[in-house]
């Protein structure tokens, strides 16, 4: 059990720093991207990507879950996994590419062929490495993707603003996806151990399809509503428009990443080698929700204090319409990142029929949201994200809690608190801040700082449970230091 702990700490450094360096990097390169392009551009690229990101589920039908949460996995698994994704794949990118008019068609904008077509590849490109990748994450090595995703992501974004200072347009961002998803099937092919082999079987797949299958229905529906935004704001609005939008949602997603992303990925693997020990598997589980809680909170609540010096600066003044979206996207935010720990309880002992039938009661709530945002605009359906979400950790908190044998306020409490302490220190901050109207990075830096020192505070003299749970884990590192 120890050695699994040690383990899971370094997938954890490795993951959590791996995404810090090549996400960085990328909102580095972003940067110089949308000073370069317009947004317009972004809108497009962004109208055909969704179609991309919500057909792609149908590559892996929750196969890789599968082979994450099942405890005895065989060679014939890995195999015919691997060649199912890639027939599935290659006939998505036929369907999507000679799909391009019609796709055009629904937009209204003929030029979103030509992108539809190219970014059709897309499918095929993703599909290789799938099995390589869920491989290495149930071993918990995290370090050679990590390194392999940065050098990959590095490569095609120097290519993409070297591409948009020359004036191509749309056709740099286009050219980036490609080259990177290339660039990773080439070193990932060239340094991993795993290579198929020439088996495969239907047995096999069948013997991972009941669990696989209702994660693939679940994963479906959550990219459908999670993307159906892109399409109705693409729909009604204009390209600009939606590169507005999409610029506001990639900023709040990049940041939901750094919170708890690495965390949660390694824990469905961790929890699912110790889902026969409950004991054990509820005090990981109480631990990472307090810690996902403290840093969600933290994170997010600074982001939206420095918003509109964080997207001025870095973005220039062209994209201060996507200031006001973003703020109202992180508030909806909060409750991602912890509700996702929550899912991967169910995941983790392989509930996927109860986490099937959350996804259906989410659903329900989600469309109504969508009307909201045909009827009464934009705003509506940005504040209806807040009721949302919290329908969904609802949800997460009522079936986790009865899984695992916990109570509701187990998980509720804590996700109150540090609620309560992010507002807080962001109503605090605005007060001290109220008088200092200038935008520029000397700014930034004072409103990050007073947010977090107040938010740390705040824990420090409440002494949350959150707050003992990062101290655990932050002293005995200085400790060792």
């Amino acid at each position: 059990m120890d050695n699994l702990k040690e383990k899971a700490k370094l997938a954890f450094i490795w993951d959590f720093f791996g995404k810090i360096a090549r996400n960085g990097m990328g909102f580095i390169i972003s940067i110089f991207l949308a000073r370069l392009l317009e947004p317009s551009d972004f809108g497009l690229i962004a109208m055909v990507m969704v179609i991309i990101m919500v057909a792609r589920i149908f590559t892996d039908i929750g196969l890789g879950g599968a082979l994450v949460q099942r405890r005895r996995v065989l060679p014939i698994h890995y195999n015919s996994v691997f060649y199912f994704n890639i027939f599935i794949a290659s006939v998505l990118t036929a369907i999507t590419y000679f799909s391009a008019s019609t796709i055009a068609d629904f937009y209204n904008n003929a030029e979103l062929i030509p992108l539809a077509e190219v970014l059709s590849f897309l499918f095929i490109i993703n599909a290789f490495p799938s099995v390589q990748n869920v491989k290495l994450k149930k071993e918990l090595n995290y370090k050679l993707p990590y390194k392999i995703s940065l050098t990959s992501a590095f490569i095609s974004g120097i290519v993409g603003v070297s591409l948009a200072f020359y004036g191509a347009g749309v056709w740099s961002l286009v050219v980036q996806n490609l080259l990177g998803g290339i660039l990773y099937n080439i070193l990932i092919w060239s340094t991993a151990h795993w290579k198929p082999s020439l088996q495969f079987s239907f047995k096999a797949l069948f013997q991972l399809w009941g669990f696989g299958f209702r994660l693939f229905l679940t994963g479906l529906i959550d990219k459908v509503f999670t993307h159906l935004d892109y399409i109705i704001i693409g729909k009604l609005f204009d390209a600009a428009s939606l590169g507005f939008y999409q610029r506001a949602k990639s900023l709040n997603n990049f940041a939901i990443r750094y919170s708890s992303e690495s965390l949660m990925s390694i824990l469905f693997p961790v929890l699912s080698k110790v889902q026969n020990n409950l004991p054990r598997f509820q005090q990981i589980v109480i631990k990472g929700y307090g810690l996902i809680n403290f840093f969600a909170f933290l994170l997010l609540g600074g982001l939206y204090i420095i918003s509109e010096e964080l997207i001025v600066l870095f973005f220039g003044d062209k994209w201060l319409p996507s200031v006001y979206i973003f703020k109202i996207l992180v508030l909806s935010g909060f409750v991602r990142p912890v509700g996702a720990l929550l899912m991967n309880i169910l995941m983790s002992r392989g509930k996927s029929k109860i986490i099937l039938r959350m996804a259906i009661y989410k659903v329900v709530i989600a469309l109504l949201n969508f009307v909201v945002l045909y009827i009464w605009g934009m705003d509506a359906f940005l504040y209806g994200l807040i009721i949302v979400g919290l329908w969904d950790l609802f949800l997460n908190i009522i079936f986790a809690s009865r899984e695992i044998k916990l109570t509701f306020m187990t998980f509720a409490k804590p996700f109150i608190v540090q609620a309560s302490i992010g507002i807080s220190a962001v109503v605090l901050t605005s007060l001290i801040t109220e008088n200092l109207n200038q935008i520029d990075i000397i700014m930034l830096m004072i409103k990050g700082s007073i947010f977090t020192f107040v938010y740390i505070l705040i824990n420090y003299l409440m002494r949350t449970s959150s707050f003992n749970y990062v101290l655990e884990q932050i002293i005995p590192m200085v400790k060792k230091g």
